[in-house]
């Protein structure tokens, strides 16, 4: 919540009673009395979610990305107590041209495909796990393989560095595609749509909270394809000492992925380079 604009010690149960004063109803989420949005401005948004069965609310920030990028589905997991939500894992810019999806492909395995791809068969090829807060959308099929066009953002769980580029903590990451590294984390008890990241930062865009009246920046980092979009707390770089970005810095960390689909949604058997090129 600090990444916007929100200070340390916001009391979340006031800001879920706002949010249900105030907030309109996010339906493709589900029951509209039990899922909302309010708008902060300049497309920030806070989500307050109440899941069936459960007493408490979840309050959750979100961003409006305006670019999209291309994840080729490699498997997506569906939470029960979230049923609303969908933990996407796939590969970054891959390089299908017009090609048919993995999944059409005649006698491949999906896993082999994605083999394949991790040795090299795409230019910028990266891994990513995100988020996916409209996954109604989704249909029952996780169709392995497929392209979808999402827009995400992320959200600093903990930033480690804030430096110039040369001092990136691996040298090799210079040379690979747009200077970018992003690995999701793996490991069976770390949290779901969470990725280690290195990126230099392109751009800075200023923004507000429109509650809290604080100042929001949006880091535009260099990545394949398309650029990614980060959010740190002030508050966090202030308590650990670090430097504020800057164009041609790097920030490094660990950040939570979450977005929403774009464009229309393939189905098997349909040739997902038409749709998204």
């Amino acid at each position: 919540m600090e990444c916007i604009g929100f200070p340390p010690g916001t009391d979340d149960q006031a800001l879920v009673a706002r949010i249900r004063a105030e907030g309109e109803g996010a339906p493709w989420r589900g029951d509209s009395a039990h899922h909302l949005r309010s708008t902060l401005g300049d497309g920030l948004e806070l989500r307050a979610d109440q899941e069936p069965g459960q007493s408490f609310w979840t309050v959750l920030p979100h961003y409006r990305a305006q670019h999209r990028l291309r994840v080729a589905v490699e498997r997506v997991l569906r939470p029960a107590e979230s049923p609303f939500d969908a933990l996407l894992h796939g590969w970054a810019c891959p390089a299908f041209g017009g090609g048919a999806p993995f999944s059409a492909r005649p006698g491949a395995r999906d896993h082999e495909s994605f083999d394949d791809l991790e040795r090299g068969g795409a230019p910028g090829l990266y891994r990513i796990a995100t988020w996916i807060t409209d996954a109604r959308r989704l249909g029952q099929e996780p169709y392995p393989g497929h392209v979808l066009a999402i827009s995400i953002a992320g959200f600093g769980v903990n930033v480690d560095a804030v430096i110039p580029n040369r001092e990136v903590s691996d040298p090799s990451i210079l040379e690979r595609p747009s200077g970018a590294w992003i690995a999701p984390l793996g490991g069976p008890d770390d949290p779901g749509g969470c990725c280690d990241v290195s990126l230099r930062v392109r751009s800075l865009r200023r923004s507000q909270n429109a509650w809290t009246k604080e100042p929001v920046t949006i880091l535009e980092c260099d990545a394949p394809e398309r650029p990614i979009l980060l959010f740190v707390s002030p508050w966090q770089l202030a308590r650990d000492g670090l430097a504020l970005p800057r164009p041609g810095w790097r920030v490094e960390g660990t950040f939570l992925f979450s977005g929403r689909l774009e464009g229309g949604i393939p189905r098997p058997g349909r040739v997902a380079g038409r749709h998204f090129g």
